[in-house]
């Protein structure tokens, strides 16, 4: 595959971006209840993040269509390393709220240029190849940066985010010294003569694809707000036995996003990957709920994590293909979808909870058929389209 040295780049600077994010996950429940915070603001201040991803994602996507992926990816990430420091500096509850509106918002630019450049520079044979190493990068950033947050906050709770505000300079620099820009003049200078509402993007049959990825999104979302009170509650699990388990659906979604994707999608195409894989999520968390000790949670959520790995880097590759108004705008739009089911989700899956402990995982075993439903609904439009267009 071309572009060997590029996507090893691409890698190490969301698995850093990942690890930078995750170290805080652990801790910042901790740091915000120091300066006060009661469990509604803990979960705004959460939440603010992402919305701000959700809001700024799809803006920062057309940028990068107009002026090039690297710029954009080193705001993001200067973004993010600006906002860990003031997080570490932080007195007030006020001044959290601050550095993660400034964090999203920048750091928003990431995820959609990064998915952008390796549209750019992969074949459409190689594309889902491409979308499932950068996948891999962001599992195994999640694997190991709440890990390595437990471990730093020994020394103090504001460490952790001094390591993530190093971790994100560094990777700053390496993008700088070591990442060629993937988006040839001339295309950045089309892109800024065509200026393409983002309703071209919701228009047609490949719309669908980005709603299937919010109900993907939505029933992911449910199950990491409750799974620690279910496995608790089912199987007796502590806090240790379950960084144990994600770990493990962690590793294991990350070898098939870097693995198997690719290999998948070149031989039977994105979209019976898809289908396998919220086949796949559906009986995944049918199982969930017969878990009851360590080991059944371990394997079923493996499964789980098996399916869900399929589903994202082939959406992307599928998307990429079909894109019209440039694959940053592409990119943001899925960035956005995704965040919103991130938003929604946790609360959904609360609610879901208070009535019956296994109601989170019948709802994602019922959001799994509506995405199916989804991608049949797409691929008949589809057919339907290519039928009626002119020769």
């Amino acid at each position: 595959m071309k572009f060997k040295k590029e996507l090893s780049i691409l890698f190490a600077t969301m698995f850093l971006v990942m690890v930078g994010f995750g170290i805080i996950i652990p801790v910042i429940p901790f740091y915000a209840e120091e300066m006060g915070a009661s469990p509604t603001q803990l979960g705004l201040l959460m939440a603010t993040y992402s919305f701000m991803q959700l809001v700024f994602a799809p803006m920062w996507g057309r940028v990068s269509d107009r002026i090039g992926r690297k710029p954009v990816i080193m705001i993001g990430i200067f973004g993010l390393a600006l906002s860990f420091f003031l997080l570490a500096v932080s007195t007030e509850l006020w001044m959290l709220f601050a550095a993660r509106i400034i964090g999203g918002f920048l750091s928003a630019a990431n995820m959609p240029t990064v998915m952008a450049y390796v549209a750019d520079i992969t074949s459409e044979e190689d594309r889902g190849k491409g979308m499932g190493i950068i996948g891999a990068a962001i599992g195994l950033g999640f694997v190991f940066g709440p890990a390595t947050g437990g471990v730093f906050s020994e020394i103090s709770l504001a460490m952790p985010f001094y390591v993530a505000a190093t971790s994100s300079f560094i990777t700053l620099f390496l993008i700088f010294f070591m990442l060629r820009e993937s988006l040839p003049l001339e295309s950045r200078q089309k892109r800024a003569k065509k200026k393409r509402s983002l309703r071209l993007e919701l228009q047609g049959p490949k719309s669908i694809l980005f709603y299937l990825q919010l109900f993907v999104s939505l029933s992911l979302a449910g199950l990491e707000a409750t799974f620690a009170y279910f496995a608790a509650e089912r199987a007796g699990l502590g806090p240790v036995q379950l960084g144990y388990i994600f770990m493990i659906m962690g590793l294991v979604g990350a070898m098939i996003q870097g693995g198997l994707v690719g290999r998948l999608t070149k031989k039977y195409g994105e979209g019976v990957v898809i289908q396998a894989g919220i086949t796949i999520s559906a009986i995944g968390f049918a199982l969930i709920l017969l878990i009851d000790n360590f080991v059944t949670a371990a394997i079923f959520l493996s499964i789980f994590g098996i399916g869900n790995g399929l589903i994202r880097p082939s959406v992307s590759s599928l998307l990429t293909k079909e894109s019209t108004t440039g694959y940053g705008s592409t990119t943001g739009l899925l960035s956005s979808f995704d965040s919103l089911g991130r938003i929604i989700g946790p609360p959904l899956g609360g609610w879901l909870y208070t009535f019956t402990i296994g109601m989170p995982y019948l709802s994602g075993i019922f959001l799994s058929v509506v995405a199916l439903f989804l991608y049949r609904i797409y691929v008949a439009r589809s057919h339907h389209s290519s039928l009626h267009q002119p020769n």
